[in-house]
């Protein structure tokens, strides 16, 4: 285990939230010049850090916590009916894992989905050099699950990262055409599937934001534990007494 204590982090200036409208968000990074590898990646994603290229980050926000780590417990995961009805719908999918790098053919279907689907957002507009800054690393274990139609066509990835303890779901991009398969949902469902065979307890999911749509859907992986005070804690279904 590496010696936290001695990690050094930078605080960004306050800047409009992505999420939550009328809000201040800050962005906490481990220093650029840490010699960073898989281990040390791990113990960081248990204490809510993500990754971004070769950043390691968490939201560090002046009284706001609506950023809460989530994470899938995944020999637990009981699939919802919707879940199976799209997992047959997307049999016909196979899935390839491929290096983590630039193609052509990948990055073809990033940009089309960025183009379509987060026009507003900060990834917009597309490019090479975004793409690679953004999705690849050079001392993380990186993967892309690709996933083609039966005419060998791409139509999504899945961006992983392998910790000790789980997978990472770094981001995945679809083609934004095809929206009666739910191929978000369907790589992610893939996903912990991927965790289970490889004996790993957890698929990361990122930040649960109970007040934003686009962001609380991971509420429907369960169970789902959220990290709280410091102690991964499982988030009570609807109506259970604890959840009141």
């Amino acid at each position: 285990m590496s010696d936290l204590s001695e990690l050094r982090f930078f605080r960004t200036p306050a800047h409009p939230c992505s999420y939550l409208e009328e809000r201040q968000a800050a962005t906490l990074f481990v220093d650029p010049q840490t010699r960073l590898d898989a281990g040390l990646y791990s113990e960081l994603s248990r204490l809510g850090f993500r990754r971004s290229g070769d950043y390691l980050y968490r939201p560090h926000c002046d009284g706001c916590r609506a950023c809460v780590p989530a994470r899938v417990r995944v020999a637990d995961f009981q699939p919802r009916r919707r879940h199976k009805r799209l997992r047959r719908r997307n049999a016909d999918l196979t899935v390839s894992e491929e290096p983590a790098r630039y193609t052509r053919e990948v990055y073809r279907l990033y940009a089309r989905y960025i183009d379509q689907r987060h026009g507003d957002g900060d990834m917009f507009p597309p490019s090479e050099e975004q793409f690679t800054s953004f999705l690849t690393c050079d001392w993380a274990d990186t993967r892309f699950y690709c996933f083609r139609d039966p005419e060998h066509r791409l139509v999504a990835v899945a961006v992983t990262d392998l910790l000790d303890d789980g997978l990472s779901a770094v981001y995945t991009f679809f083609d934004p055409d095809q929206p009666d398969r739910g191929l978000g949902v369907n790589a992610l469902l893939w996903q912990i599937q991927a965790a289970h065979r490889l004996g790993m307890p957890y698929l990361y999911l990122g930040y649960w934001i109970r007040q934003c749509q686009k962001m609380s859907y991971k509420s429907q992986y369960r169970p789902l534990e959220l990290l709280d005070g410091g102690e991964w804690r499982e988030l009570p279904e609807p109506g259970s007494e604890n959840g009141r």
